[in-house]
């Protein structure tokens, strides 16, 4: 049965990849529509046509291979500075980009001369690329919110777990009481487990978050904390110890190996799943999305960890990047553990929004051949011919993207030997779910 169940997980996780992937292409192909640039194909996939159907002028399909799409449409590129589509030279850079220029107008029909996508205005051409991308962040929005608000996250809630008994510094065993250890003020003012903190210093408490800022800033004061235990409002009166305790970064995650001075109480919170509101949402989502930020800008420095997980079988870091065949394979192991359906689709939501969100990252790089590139070389053209306009100069005309296919090819194959790196450390050496 798990395996059964594993196999699910990865077909409902290519079905959602494949979803995603088409969503992204529709916001190209609808704004490439709606500004008059003709498209003459919409594929979902890479490699052989599986599927296809000719609807209008556009060929609609499903390709072999799931790990992309894209959607053609005729003129991406201007022509040569000699008016012609074509010009060959012995260069091997000339030979890239006029190989580029004239597959842009392979299937230049009779009357398409002002349907070619260079044509249109640069603020045009930045909303037919950004569109894509665009559609990845609408969908990853949608979908965090359902997770958040819907199915709701694991999270600290402000009811007492367990008790300390003595008082010690963050990282020491909690399980035994040097000698002469004090005791911890929970202890002291009678806390027990199960008692849920109403109010703290006469703040009404909301979440553990806030009851832990509350305590770390009442160092060395006696204040009435207010429980419910069993029913009933019990108030006690601790005195807040000082004590070096965890640090936390402004994302409220721990600092690895580092401690602040703060205010300690004692006591550690139960977990709960807990349904956030659309504020509280919103406000995690542009924390995830900082952190996404953060991620690609770290990606290199990940690359020695990659090649070591595989080469010297290191063990691989939790952090580190894994793709789609990592993030199938993720899928598989959560669908295979017994636990309530729902937090199965929980997981599978979240991780969806997840990579949503990280293909527009992604995407929005100013690096060619990704969508950013193109909106990059628009805004450029913009900036040109406005310089133009005001120093009464000639119009420069459509700035050539195709000169930059050799450095599209360049970073292209960066991405392709990064993508085949984690390809193989998922295979070889995948990170693994607690």
């Amino acid at each position: 049965m798990a395996t059964v169940m594993t196999v699910v997980g990865i077909l409902v996780f290519a079905v959602g990849l494949l979803i995603s992937i088409a969503w992204h292409e529709l916001g190209h192909l609808s704004t490439a529509k709606l500004f008059g640039i003709r498209v003459p194909q919409y594929m979902v996939g890479f490699g052989p046509t599986v599927w296809s159907r000719k609807k209008g002028e556009t060929e609609y399909g499903f390709k072999a291979i799931p790990l992309g799409g894209y959607i053609r449409m005729i003129g991406m590129f201007p022509p040569g500075e000699d008016g012609r589509i074509t010009k060959r030279s012995s260069s091997p850079f000339r030979t890239m980009i006029e190989d580029t220029r004239e597959a842009s107008y392979e299937e230049l029909q009779e009357g398409d001369e002002h349907r070619l996508f260079y044509t249109r205005k640069p603020w045009k051409r930045v909303i037919v690329m950004f569109a894509g991308p665009f559609m990845n962040l609408v969908l990853a929005f949608g979908l965090f919110l359902t997770y958040l608000m819907g199915f709701g996250v694991n999270m600290p809630v402000p009811t007492i777990g367990t008790v300390a008994q003595c008082v010690v510094k963050a990282g020491q065993p909690t399980d035994t009481c040097p000698a002469g250890a004090p005791l911890t003020p929970a202890a002291q003012a009678g806390l027990k487990p199960g008692d849920k903190v109403v109010s703290f210093d006469g703040d009404r408490i909301r979440d553990y978050e806030q009851l832990q800022a509350d305590i770390r800033r009442s160092a060395g004061r006696t204040v009435p904390v207010v429980v419910d235990r069993d029913g009933t409002r019990v108030t006690l009166t601790p005195t807040i110890a000082v004590n070096d305790v965890q640090k936390y970064d402004g994302n409220n995650l721990p600092v690895k190996g580092q401690t602040v001075q703060a205010g300690f109480l004692g006591f550690t919170p139960t977990s709960g799943v807990v349904q956030l509101g659309f504020g509280q949402s919103v406000d995690r989502m542009y924390d995830m999305a900082e952190n996404g930020v953060k991620s690609l800008v770290a990606l290199p420095g990940k690359i020695p960890g990659l090649w070591n997980a595989v080469v010297d079988d290191a063990p691989r870091d939790p952090d580190s990047p894994i793709g789609m065949v990592g993030a199938a394979r993720v899928s598989g192991e959560v669908f295979s553990l017994d636990i309530p359906g729902s937090q199965r689709i929980a997981f599978f939501v979240n991780l969806l929004a997840g990579i949503n969100l990280s293909l527009f990252l992604f995407n929005m790089l100013p690096l060619l051949p990704l969508d950013g590139g193109h909106i990059a070389g628009a805004l450029w053209e913009s900036v040109r011919r406005r310089f133009a306009q005001l120093f009464k100069r000639p119009d420069p005309g459509p700035f050539d993207v195709a000169r930059l296919m050799p450095l599209a090819y360049v970073v292209a194959s960066i991405f392709i030997g990064f993508t085949l790196l984690v390809l193989v450390a998922d295979l070889v050496n995948p990170v693994k779910i607690s």
